[in-house]
């Protein structure tokens, strides 16, 4: 069975969070396929489960952005309008089950996305996440539960890059972030980064895709057993 790609739109963090967590319990019963969730969210700021609020600044309470703490990996950051966000509920298997190698896969499916835009983006040693020198291109945090995953990356595209000053992004001192209309000069067409995504997304997870609608999901109905992990592993 293919993994289903649905697009949210922009859609409320805390309601997206509720909808992850029930389709991850769904996935991890196999009453539904591997899936990937993007979409865009109004600003919000999260605090995962390494951070702090010694990482929020006041600013943020002042432009009346919400905080949440989640149970992702990582630390503080921001999510708001121009950012493709990606969440993967995917069942790993096998030797997917390692997650450091998982976060390099996250990070390699936005690395070739980038590259078909004119961005050489890359990895910086001890770092999680894709960046382009000094500079932070994709967030990306997760967690797993009964070895179906969480969360996933938040990819600058045309996002306002001001709301990170009024944190401290990532934990990180003395880096900074971008966005891919920042390095290009130009806003870019979401459609077409979306599609990059899924495209490398499928190549980098060894997995068939096709587009679904979050109503197309039947969770209370078990994916067939011989056809629930249809998959390739990390061929790259």
């Amino acid at each position: 069975m293919a993994t289903l790609v649905i697009d949210l739109g922009r859609i409320d963090y805390g309601e997206c969070l509720e909808i992850q967590r029930k389709l991850a319990t769904s996935r991890a019963a196999g009453t539904v396929p591997d899936l990937l969730l993007l979409c865009e969210h109004p600003p919000v700021v999260t605090i995962g489960r390494g951070g702090g609020w010694e990482h929020v600044g006041e600013a943020v309470a002042r432009h009346g952005v919400p905080v949440i703490k989640v149970e992702r990996g990582g630390d503080v950051t921001y999510h708001g309008p121009g950012q493709i966000v990606g969440y993967p509920l995917l069942a790993l298997e096998g030797e997917e089950r390692d997650l450091h190698r998982y976060l390099r896969a996250l990070e390699e499916v936005v690395i070739r996305a980038a590259g078909d835009f004119g961005i050489a983006a890359g990895r910086r040693s001890g770092l999680t996440g894709v960046w382009v020198g000094n500079d932070k291109l994709c967030a990306i945090g997760v967690a797993v539960r009964r070895w179906v995953t969480l969360h996933g990356f938040a990819l600058n595209m045309n996002t306002d890059l001001q709301p990170f000053e009024w944190i401290v992004p990532c934990g990180l001192h003395g880096y900074g972030v971008t966005s891919m209309e920042r390095l290009l000069g130009t806003p870019q067409d979401p459609a077409a980064v979306r599609a990059a995504v899924t495209r490398h997304f499928a190549a980098v997870f060894g997995r068939r895709v096709r587009p679904a609608r979050l109503d197309d999901l039947d969770a209370d109905a078990p994916v067939p057993r011989d056809c629930a992990s249809e998959r390739s592993g990390y061929p790259w």
